[in-house]
Protein backbone atom coordinates (compact mmCIF):
# COMPACT_ATOMS: atom_id res chain seq x y z
CA UNK A 1 0.00 0.00 0.00
CA UNK A 2 2.58 2.14 0.91
CA UNK A 3 4.21 1.85 -2.53
CA UNK A 4 0.97 2.69 -4.58
CA UNK A 5 1.10 5.75 -2.39
CA UNK A 6 4.28 6.48 -3.55
CA UNK A 7 3.68 6.14 -7.27
CA UNK A 8 0.47 7.90 -6.59
CA UNK A 9 1.80 10.94 -5.40
CA UNK A 10 4.91 10.93 -7.01
CA UNK A 11 2.66 10.36 -10.68
CA UNK A 12 0.68 13.97 -9.43
CA UNK A 13 3.72 16.03 -8.21
CA UNK A 14 3.65 17.71 -11.88
CA UNK A 15 -0.04 17.68 -12.48
CA UNK A 16 0.05 19.94 -15.86
CA UNK A 17 3.17 17.47 -17.00
CA UNK A 18 1.37 14.30 -15.95
CA UNK A 19 -2.19 15.55 -17.43
CA UNK A 20 -0.51 17.02 -20.99
CA UNK A 21 1.34 12.97 -21.16
CA UNK A 22 -2.08 11.16 -20.23
CA UNK A 23 -3.72 13.37 -23.35
CA UNK A 24 -0.81 12.51 -25.41
CA UNK A 25 -1.54 8.99 -24.60
CA UNK A 26 -4.98 9.09 -24.78
CA UNK A 27 -5.02 11.04 -28.83
CA UNK A 28 -2.14 8.46 -29.85
CA UNK A 29 -4.01 4.85 -28.75
CA UNK A 30 -7.34 6.58 -30.20
CA UNK A 31 -5.48 6.90 -33.43
CA UNK A 32 -4.07 3.93 -33.46
CA UNK A 33 -7.76 1.94 -32.64
CA UNK A 34 -9.65 3.97 -35.47
CA UNK A 35 -6.53 3.26 -37.97
CA UNK A 36 -7.13 -0.80 -36.95
CA UNK A 37 -10.59 -0.32 -36.92
CA UNK A 38 -10.46 0.93 -40.67
CA UNK A 39 -8.40 -2.66 -41.03
CA UNK A 40 -11.04 -4.40 -39.76
CA UNK A 41 -13.66 -2.87 -42.14
CA UNK A 42 -11.35 -3.26 -45.01
CA UNK A 43 -11.62 -7.30 -43.97
CA UNK A 44 -15.34 -7.20 -43.14
CA UNK A 45 -16.55 -8.75 -46.29
CA UNK A 46 -14.14 -11.38 -45.81
CA UNK A 47 -14.99 -11.81 -41.83
CA UNK A 48 -18.64 -12.32 -43.16
CA UNK A 49 -18.17 -14.77 -45.79
CA UNK A 50 -19.75 -18.12 -45.45
CA UNK A 51 -17.57 -21.41 -45.76
CA UNK A 52 -20.21 -23.08 -47.65
CA UNK A 53 -20.36 -20.33 -50.12
CA UNK A 54 -18.92 -20.74 -53.60
CA UNK A 55 -18.57 -18.09 -56.33
CA UNK A 56 -18.08 -18.94 -60.08
CA UNK A 57 -17.31 -15.97 -62.21
CA UNK A 58 -15.78 -15.33 -65.98
CA UNK A 59 -12.46 -16.97 -65.93
CA UNK A 60 -11.25 -13.92 -67.75
CA UNK A 61 -12.55 -10.88 -65.36
CA UNK A 62 -15.86 -9.76 -63.40
CA UNK A 63 -16.33 -7.40 -66.59
CA UNK A 64 -17.07 -10.51 -68.41
CA UNK A 65 -20.39 -12.45 -68.36
CA UNK A 66 -21.75 -16.23 -67.60
CA UNK A 67 -24.56 -17.59 -69.81
CA UNK A 68 -27.59 -17.98 -67.49
CA UNK A 69 -27.89 -21.37 -68.82
CA UNK A 70 -25.15 -22.62 -66.60
CA UNK A 71 -27.77 -22.49 -63.74
CA UNK A 72 -29.39 -25.49 -64.49
CA UNK A 73 -25.87 -27.45 -65.11
CA UNK A 74 -24.59 -25.90 -62.10
CA UNK A 75 -27.17 -27.06 -60.25
CA UNK A 76 -26.41 -31.02 -61.23
CA UNK A 77 -23.36 -31.23 -59.87
CA UNK A 78 -22.51 -33.39 -57.75
CA UNK A 79 -22.08 -31.61 -53.82
CA UNK A 80 -24.26 -28.74 -54.84
CA UNK A 81 -27.07 -27.65 -52.53
CA UNK A 82 -28.26 -24.63 -54.18
CA UNK A 83 -27.35 -22.33 -56.46
CA UNK A 84 -28.62 -18.18 -57.29
CA UNK A 85 -26.88 -15.58 -59.71
CA UNK A 86 -26.37 -11.42 -59.61
CA UNK A 87 -24.99 -9.09 -61.94
CA UNK A 88 -23.54 -5.98 -60.34
CA UNK A 89 -25.78 -2.96 -61.49
CA UNK A 90 -23.61 0.11 -60.69
CA UNK A 91 -26.86 2.78 -60.79
CA UNK A 92 -26.43 5.99 -59.00
CA UNK A 93 -28.81 7.53 -57.09
CA UNK A 94 -29.58 11.16 -58.26
CA UNK A 95 -25.63 12.50 -57.81
CA UNK A 96 -22.10 10.10 -57.86
CA UNK A 97 -21.29 11.32 -54.67
CA UNK A 98 -24.45 9.24 -53.26
CA UNK A 99 -22.61 6.16 -53.69
CA UNK A 100 -24.03 2.33 -52.50
CA UNK A 101 -23.62 -1.04 -53.69
CA UNK A 102 -26.59 -2.09 -56.10
CA UNK A 103 -27.13 -5.72 -57.00
CA UNK A 104 -29.65 -7.66 -59.62
CA UNK A 105 -30.12 -10.82 -58.08
CA UNK A 106 -32.30 -13.81 -58.13
CA UNK A 107 -33.91 -12.57 -55.16
CA UNK A 108 -35.82 -15.85 -53.74
CA UNK A 109 -32.42 -18.26 -54.18
CA UNK A 110 -30.44 -15.35 -52.99
CA UNK A 111 -32.52 -14.91 -50.00
CA UNK A 112 -32.32 -18.26 -48.76
CA UNK A 113 -28.56 -18.54 -49.72
CA UNK A 114 -28.20 -15.58 -47.45
CA UNK A 115 -29.96 -15.93 -44.05
CA UNK A 116 -27.26 -13.35 -41.88
CA UNK A 117 -29.83 -10.87 -44.73
CA UNK A 118 -32.60 -10.96 -42.31
CA UNK A 119 -36.00 -9.85 -43.68
CA UNK A 120 -39.34 -9.87 -41.63
CA UNK A 121 -41.77 -12.28 -43.48
CA UNK A 122 -44.03 -9.81 -44.50
CA UNK A 123 -42.02 -7.48 -46.54
CA UNK A 124 -40.10 -10.62 -47.77
CA UNK A 125 -43.70 -12.07 -49.22
CA UNK A 126 -43.99 -8.73 -50.93
CA UNK A 127 -40.79 -7.90 -52.13
CA UNK A 128 -40.93 -11.63 -53.80
CA UNK A 129 -44.84 -11.21 -55.76
CA UNK A 130 -43.08 -6.94 -57.14
CA UNK A 131 -41.02 -7.54 -59.98
CA UNK A 132 -39.82 -3.79 -59.32
CA UNK A 133 -39.56 -4.34 -55.57
CA UNK A 134 -36.00 -3.86 -54.33
CA UNK A 135 -34.76 -4.46 -50.59
CA UNK A 136 -32.10 -2.26 -49.20
CA UNK A 137 -29.88 -2.17 -45.88
CA UNK A 138 -31.61 -0.46 -42.93
CA UNK A 139 -28.30 1.45 -42.82
CA UNK A 140 -28.60 2.69 -46.44
CA UNK A 141 -32.50 3.04 -45.87
CA UNK A 142 -31.76 5.60 -42.69
CA UNK A 143 -28.62 7.24 -44.59
CA UNK A 144 -31.32 8.84 -47.58
CA UNK A 145 -34.47 8.47 -45.14
CA UNK A 146 -36.31 5.86 -47.34
CA UNK A 147 -39.23 3.82 -46.22
CA UNK A 148 -41.62 1.18 -47.20
CA UNK A 149 -43.06 1.67 -50.58
CA UNK A 150 -41.25 4.82 -51.79
CA UNK A 151 -40.12 4.95 -55.33
CA UNK A 152 -36.39 5.19 -56.23
CA UNK A 153 -35.03 5.59 -59.59
CA UNK A 154 -31.18 4.69 -60.07
CA UNK A 155 -29.65 6.28 -63.22
CA UNK A 156 -27.74 2.91 -65.08
CA UNK A 157 -24.36 3.19 -65.78
CA UNK A 158 -23.27 -0.15 -67.31
CA UNK A 159 -27.31 -0.51 -68.20
CA UNK A 160 -28.39 2.83 -69.22
CA UNK A 161 -31.18 4.80 -68.72
CA UNK A 162 -33.71 5.23 -65.51
CA UNK A 163 -34.90 2.65 -63.80
CA UNK A 164 -37.71 2.75 -60.93
CA UNK A 165 -37.69 0.75 -57.85
CA UNK A 166 -39.86 0.15 -55.09
CA UNK A 167 -38.64 -0.26 -51.35
CA UNK A 168 -40.70 -3.64 -50.57
CA UNK A 169 -38.39 -4.83 -47.26
CA UNK A 170 -35.48 -3.13 -45.48
CA UNK A 171 -33.31 -5.81 -44.27
CA UNK A 172 -30.79 -5.83 -40.89
CA UNK A 173 -27.30 -8.14 -40.60
CA UNK A 174 -27.92 -10.74 -37.94
CA UNK A 175 -23.99 -10.02 -37.18
CA UNK A 176 -22.30 -6.63 -36.68
CA UNK A 177 -19.92 -7.67 -39.69
CA UNK A 178 -22.69 -7.28 -42.20
CA UNK A 179 -22.82 -4.95 -44.87
CA UNK A 180 -26.62 -2.85 -44.14
CA UNK A 181 -25.66 -0.36 -46.99
CA UNK A 182 -26.30 -2.47 -50.28
CA UNK A 183 -30.17 -2.50 -52.52
CA UNK A 184 -30.49 -5.64 -54.34
CA UNK A 185 -33.58 -5.70 -56.69
CA UNK A 186 -34.64 -8.73 -59.05
CA UNK A 187 -32.38 -10.10 -61.81
CA UNK A 188 -35.63 -10.90 -63.71
CA UNK A 189 -36.72 -6.95 -63.60
CA UNK A 190 -33.51 -6.13 -65.18
CA UNK A 191 -33.17 -9.00 -67.70
CA UNK A 192 -36.85 -8.56 -68.98
CA UNK A 193 -36.51 -4.48 -69.46
CA UNK A 194 -32.77 -5.07 -70.97
CA UNK A 195 -35.52 -7.40 -73.74
CA UNK A 196 -37.47 -4.34 -74.38
CA UNK A 197 -34.92 -2.13 -75.22
CA UNK A 198 -33.28 -4.34 -77.40
CA UNK A 199 -29.98 -3.90 -75.55
CA UNK A 200 -27.34 -5.66 -76.59
CA UNK A 201 -25.41 -6.32 -73.78
CA UNK A 202 -26.51 -8.28 -70.14
CA UNK A 203 -29.47 -10.34 -71.85
CA UNK A 204 -29.40 -13.48 -70.45
CA UNK A 205 -26.46 -13.24 -69.09
CA UNK A 206 -25.03 -13.39 -65.71
CA UNK A 207 -21.88 -12.07 -63.61
CA UNK A 208 -21.68 -14.07 -61.48
CA UNK A 209 -23.20 -17.98 -59.67
CA UNK A 210 -23.46 -18.04 -55.81
CA UNK A 211 -22.88 -21.61 -55.38
CA UNK A 212 -24.10 -23.58 -51.84
CA UNK A 213 -21.86 -27.04 -50.94
CA UNK A 214 -23.72 -28.95 -49.16
CA UNK A 215 -20.82 -29.99 -46.92
CA UNK A 216 -18.31 -27.25 -46.78
CA UNK A 217 -15.23 -29.52 -46.53
CA UNK A 218 -16.42 -30.14 -49.97
CA UNK A 219 -15.96 -26.70 -51.35
CA UNK A 220 -12.53 -27.66 -52.65
CA UNK A 221 -14.14 -30.36 -54.88
CA UNK A 222 -17.33 -28.87 -55.93
CA UNK A 223 -15.07 -25.86 -57.31
CA UNK A 224 -12.85 -28.25 -59.20
CA UNK A 225 -15.92 -29.74 -60.92
CA UNK A 226 -17.86 -27.11 -61.61
CA UNK A 227 -14.65 -25.43 -63.50
CA UNK A 228 -13.80 -28.74 -65.27
CA UNK A 229 -17.62 -28.68 -66.73
CA UNK A 230 -17.24 -25.51 -68.37
CA UNK A 231 -13.58 -25.77 -69.27
CA UNK A 232 -12.91 -25.39 -72.96
CA UNK A 233 -16.29 -23.58 -73.31
CA UNK A 234 -16.75 -19.79 -74.92
CA UNK A 235 -16.98 -19.22 -71.32
CA UNK A 236 -15.21 -21.15 -69.00
CA UNK A 237 -15.23 -20.34 -65.21
CA UNK A 238 -13.11 -19.66 -61.72
CA UNK A 239 -14.85 -20.88 -59.10
CA UNK A 240 -13.63 -20.16 -55.39
CA UNK A 241 -14.89 -20.14 -52.04
CA UNK A 242 -16.63 -16.56 -50.87
CA UNK A 243 -14.06 -15.36 -48.43
CA UNK A 244 -11.23 -16.21 -51.31
CA UNK A 245 -13.62 -13.94 -53.66
CA UNK A 246 -13.20 -11.34 -50.97
CA UNK A 247 -9.78 -11.43 -50.38
CA UNK A 248 -9.62 -10.64 -54.40
CA UNK A 249 -10.53 -7.15 -53.86
CA UNK A 250 -8.67 -6.25 -50.49
CA UNK A 251 -5.73 -7.54 -52.37
CA UNK A 252 -5.87 -4.83 -54.75
CA UNK A 253 -5.61 -2.39 -52.07
CA UNK A 254 -2.99 -4.14 -50.31
CA UNK A 255 -0.47 -1.53 -50.51
CA UNK A 256 -2.83 0.87 -48.68
CA UNK A 257 -3.78 -1.37 -45.98
CA UNK A 258 -0.39 -2.20 -45.43
CA UNK A 259 1.03 2.06 -45.15
CA UNK A 260 -2.40 1.88 -42.76
CA UNK A 261 -0.74 -0.51 -40.77
CA UNK A 262 2.59 1.14 -40.55
CA UNK A 263 1.41 4.24 -39.53
CA UNK A 264 -0.73 2.99 -36.74
CA UNK A 265 2.42 1.40 -35.52
CA UNK A 266 4.25 4.52 -36.25
CA UNK A 267 1.90 6.67 -33.82
CA UNK A 268 3.06 4.23 -30.67
CA UNK A 269 6.54 4.26 -31.65
CA UNK A 270 6.28 8.00 -30.99
CA UNK A 271 3.92 8.23 -28.08
CA UNK A 272 6.59 5.53 -26.39
CA UNK A 273 9.15 8.57 -27.22
CA UNK A 274 7.49 11.12 -25.46
CA UNK A 275 6.82 9.16 -22.27
CA UNK A 276 10.13 7.89 -22.10
CA UNK A 277 11.27 11.20 -22.58
CA UNK A 278 8.64 12.38 -19.97
CA UNK A 279 9.80 9.44 -17.57
CA UNK A 280 13.26 10.31 -18.22
CA UNK A 281 12.98 14.20 -17.03
CA UNK A 282 11.22 12.67 -13.85
CA UNK A 283 14.73 10.39 -12.96
CA UNK A 284 17.14 13.12 -13.48
CA UNK A 285 14.70 15.69 -11.24
CA UNK A 286 14.28 12.80 -8.33
CA UNK A 287 17.85 11.34 -8.82
CA UNK A 288 18.84 12.72 -5.08
CA UNK A 289 15.55 10.62 -3.88
CA UNK A 290 16.20 7.07 -5.54
CA UNK A 291 19.87 7.82 -3.90
CA UNK A 292 18.41 7.81 -1.19
CA UNK A 293 16.48 4.45 -1.53
CA UNK A 294 19.82 3.21 -2.67
CA UNK A 295 21.78 4.03 0.13
CA UNK A 296 18.94 2.72 2.73
CA UNK A 297 19.18 -0.69 1.18
CA UNK A 298 16.12 -0.76 -1.26
CA UNK A 299 16.93 -3.16 -4.59
CA UNK A 300 16.73 -2.68 -7.77
CA UNK A 301 13.54 -4.03 -8.42
CA UNK A 302 11.98 -1.55 -5.46
CA UNK A 303 13.22 1.28 -7.85
CA UNK A 304 11.71 -0.30 -10.91
CA UNK A 305 8.14 -0.38 -9.58
CA UNK A 306 8.59 2.51 -8.72
CA UNK A 307 9.19 4.31 -11.50
CA UNK A 308 7.55 1.46 -14.45
CA UNK A 309 4.20 1.97 -11.75
CA UNK A 310 3.99 5.76 -12.11
CA UNK A 311 4.54 5.38 -16.23
CA UNK A 312 2.14 2.77 -16.34
CA UNK A 313 -0.33 4.66 -14.04
CA UNK A 314 -0.01 7.55 -16.42
CA UNK A 315 -0.47 5.39 -19.60
CA UNK A 316 -2.97 3.47 -18.57
CA UNK A 317 -5.31 6.51 -17.67
CA UNK A 318 -4.23 8.20 -20.86
CA UNK A 319 -5.23 4.54 -22.64
CA UNK A 320 -8.37 4.05 -20.72
CA UNK A 321 -9.62 7.32 -21.99
CA UNK A 322 -8.54 6.62 -25.23
CA UNK A 323 -10.57 3.14 -25.19
CA UNK A 324 -13.74 5.40 -23.92
CA UNK A 325 -13.82 7.40 -26.54
CA UNK A 326 -13.21 4.90 -29.26
CA UNK A 327 -16.86 3.65 -29.28
CA UNK A 328 -18.04 7.26 -30.21
CA UNK A 329 -15.42 8.62 -32.79
CA UNK A 330 -15.98 5.04 -34.54
CA UNK A 331 -19.76 5.77 -34.56
CA UNK A 332 -19.01 9.18 -35.26
CA UNK A 333 -16.72 8.35 -38.16
CA UNK A 334 -18.26 5.16 -39.42
CA UNK A 335 -21.53 7.42 -39.68
CA UNK A 336 -19.76 10.16 -41.96
CA UNK A 337 -17.93 6.79 -44.23
CA UNK A 338 -20.92 4.60 -44.27
CA UNK A 339 -20.69 4.86 -48.07
CA UNK A 340 -17.06 3.69 -48.31
CA UNK A 341 -16.88 1.49 -45.13
CA UNK A 342 -20.15 0.14 -44.77
CA UNK A 343 -18.98 -1.97 -41.72
CA UNK A 344 -16.92 0.21 -39.25
CA UNK A 345 -16.94 -1.01 -35.92
CA UNK A 346 -14.80 -1.51 -32.58
CA UNK A 347 -13.87 -5.21 -32.24
CA UNK A 348 -12.89 -7.04 -28.74
CA UNK A 349 -9.50 -7.67 -30.48
CA UNK A 350 -8.73 -3.84 -31.06
CA UNK A 351 -9.95 -3.05 -26.92
CA UNK A 352 -7.69 -5.40 -26.06
CA UNK A 353 -4.43 -4.29 -28.03
CA UNK A 354 -5.47 -0.94 -26.99
CA UNK A 355 -5.13 -2.16 -23.18
CA UNK A 356 -2.15 -4.23 -24.23
CA UNK A 357 -0.06 -1.24 -26.09
CA UNK A 358 -0.89 0.78 -22.97
CA UNK A 359 0.77 -1.09 -20.32
CA UNK A 360 3.58 -2.21 -22.63
CA UNK A 361 4.69 1.48 -23.37
CA UNK A 362 4.57 2.45 -19.84
CA UNK A 363 7.26 -0.84 -18.93
CA UNK A 364 9.14 0.15 -21.68
CA UNK A 365 9.23 3.86 -21.40
CA UNK A 366 10.38 3.25 -17.71
CA UNK A 367 13.63 0.98 -18.87
CA UNK A 368 15.95 4.38 -20.14
CA UNK A 369 15.24 6.15 -16.92
CA UNK A 370 15.95 2.65 -14.58
CA UNK A 371 19.18 2.93 -16.13
CA UNK A 372 20.33 6.05 -15.71
CA UNK A 373 19.24 5.91 -12.08
CA UNK A 374 20.96 2.50 -11.32
CA UNK A 375 24.24 3.56 -13.41
CA UNK A 376 25.17 6.78 -11.27
CA UNK A 377 27.55 6.39 -8.41
CA UNK A 378 24.94 6.86 -4.82
CA UNK A 379 27.01 9.42 -3.68
CA UNK A 380 26.81 11.56 -7.14
CA UNK A 381 23.63 11.00 -7.21
CA UNK A 382 22.91 12.79 -3.33
CA UNK A 383 25.15 15.61 -4.71
CA UNK A 384 22.97 16.12 -8.21
CA UNK A 385 21.16 18.68 -8.19
CA UNK A 386 17.61 18.43 -10.55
Amino acid sequence: MFLLKLILRNSLRHKLRTVLTMLAVAVAVLAFGMLRCMVDAWYAGVDAAAANRLIARNAISLNFFLPLSYKEKIRQVEGVAGVAYGNWFGGIYIDEKNFFANFAMDMKSFLGLYPEFQVAGSQKKALLTDRKGAVVGEKLAKRFGWKIGDTVTLRGTIFPGNWDFTIRAIYKGRDKNIDETQFIFHWDYLNEKLKTMNAARGTDSIGWYIIAVAKPELAAEVAQRVDKLFKNSMAETLTETEKAFQMSFVSMTETILTAVQLVSFLVIFIILAVVANTMAMTARERIREYSVFRSLGFKPLYLFMMIAGESVFITIVGGGIAIACTFPAVKGFGDYMSAYLPVFNVSLETIALDAVISLAVGLLASIIPLWYTLKIRIADGLRAIA
